[in-house]
């Protein structure tokens, strides 16, 4: 699950950030196609979401191939973003006081060049279980600087009345990476083991030359947040997030949503591996799921538009607590497809509505560190997941796995739906009503 407000004044240009007059408000925001900045920015975030998700289907095999263990694997990928714990928090106070334009394109930048050490040591034949380690740790730390940055960024270019379809869109363009990501990904990996790790080149190669292009300015004023020492910035950033019921309560739970999911879905994976699956068909599941979170982000605007935010959550995440019982009870390849297909089809919705909401009513000079503090629950769930996905499998079989993961996932649920704040949040129109002010010092 991402975090992530009413009607805003639309902005004069698509190139510049800022409110528009009344008279440009009267005519309403123009659309989001028409917005250069916006579409330099996410013309390289879908190559990178593509890439990525070539890539990221093949690491996990990648580091079964090197270790022969499910568990080793489950470490190597645990460790391999671990990095991005550490970078997290400070990478919200950067984002708040630099360019964000130069952020994004250092970080894509130095992504890309640890991919690519990658690629060609396997091309070599000296790839190792421990230089995959460190190069998901080190792309895992630039992902971390890179996130709030674009966090930012898209609350720059995009009116407060978009948000809820510009990250709809960004949810059906990682949905279609997704279903591209899988097929390609055991197809290239079935060509060569360090194959798809190319995606991941190219598609940060992408996010950095696209950026580079965008003029608009991405940043209020930094003057005062670079007049501010780091370590109190960090601080108001922190004291922010915690005086909001929602995001406090936003924290924790969403870890274990995320932890439950994806470590779900990686154990899912390495039991295929381990029983003879051929790759190509391991990269169903993922299709099917993002062909689920495709339809789900089609729909999303609609839904968000209309149904207040716990109506949405719990409407979107029961049918995924019902679909994994589902799959602990049948334990096959048939209901793997079918039923992640089920489960996913309203995570878009309640991902659009929780982002929109966040960026809408949090101060621009906030919203980096907003980010990568509620980012946290993601970041988290990146080394966690794939550990316990693969250690439970280890220990017990896909069977504990399952199990153990919908008792946490349903636990989760229950205690998202008594959290009364995320009750209060209505509907788009009425975001603006909730914009919180920064901090008193």
């Amino acid at each position: 699950m991402t975090q992530t407000t009413a009607a805003a004044e639309p902005l004069p240009s698509s190139e510049t950030p800022h409110v528009g007059t009344a008279a440009g408000a009267a005519e309403g925001p123009a659309p989001l196609r028409r917005r250069r900045p916006y579409v330099l920015l996410m013309s390289g975030l879908t190559t990178q979401s593509l890439g990525g998700s070539v890539a990221r289907f093949a690491v996990p095999l990648l580091a079964l191939g090197l270790t022969g263990s499910a568990a080793a694997a489950g470490t190597i990928a645990a460790v391999g973003q671990a990095g991005a714990l550490l970078a997290t928090l400070p990478a919200g106070v950067v984002a708040d006081r630099t360019d964000r334009r130069r952020l994004v394109v250092a970080a894509a930048s130095v992504a890309a060049v640890l991919w690519a050490s990658a690629v060609v040591a396997a091309a070599l034949g000296g790839l190792t279980a421990w230089h995959l380690a460190a190069v998901l740790c080190g792309s895992a730390v630039a992902a971390a600087f890179l996130d709030p940055a674009i966090s930012g960024a898209f609350r720059a270019v995009v009116p407060t009345a978009q948000l809820p379809t510009a990250y709809a869109t960004a949810q059906g363009r990682d949905a279609v990476a997704g279903i591209a990501g899988g097929p390609v990904g055991g197809l290239l990996y079935g060509v060569a083991a360090a194959l798809p790790l190319v995606g991941a080149v190219v598609g940060h190669a992408a996010t950095a030359l696209c950026a580079w292009f965008v003029r608009a300015p991405l940043n209020d004023d930094v003057t005062e947040a670079r007049a501010t020492r780091p370590l109190a910035a960090l601080r108001e950033g922190l004291r922010y997030v915690w005086a909001v019921p929602l995001f406090r309560a936003s924290l924790g739970l969403f870890v274990a949503v995320n932890v439950a999911v994806n470590g779900m879905l990686v154990g899912i994976n390495l039991e295929l591996a381990r029983t003879g699956t051929p790759p190509v068909l391991i990269g169903v599941v993922g299709t099917v799921a993002a062909g689920s979170m495709l339809l789900g982000a089609l729909a999303a605007p609609a839904l968000v538009a209309r149904l207040r935010l716990g109506v949405l959550t719990v409407l979107a995440l029961v049918p995924v607590v019902l679909a994994f019982v589902g799959m602990a009870l049948l334990q096959t390849y048939v209901a793997y497809v079918v039923l992640v297909g089920i489960g996913m089809l309203l995570v878009p919705a309640v991902n659009s509505a929780m982002a929109g909401y966040t960026a809408a009513i949090t101060p621009d000079r906030m919203q980096g560190r907003l980010a990568s503090v509620l980012g946290l629950s993601g970041v988290a769930a990146m080394p966690l997941a794939p550990l316990v996905g693969g250690t439970l499998l280890e220990a017990g079989g896909i069977g504990v796995v399952l199990w153990t993961l919908v008792a946490l996932l349903a636990a989760t649920v229950v205690g998202l739906a008594l959290v009364r704040s995320l009750w209060r949040v209505g509907t788009p129109d009425t975001w603006a009503d909730d914009v919180l002010p920064m901090p008193a010092e």
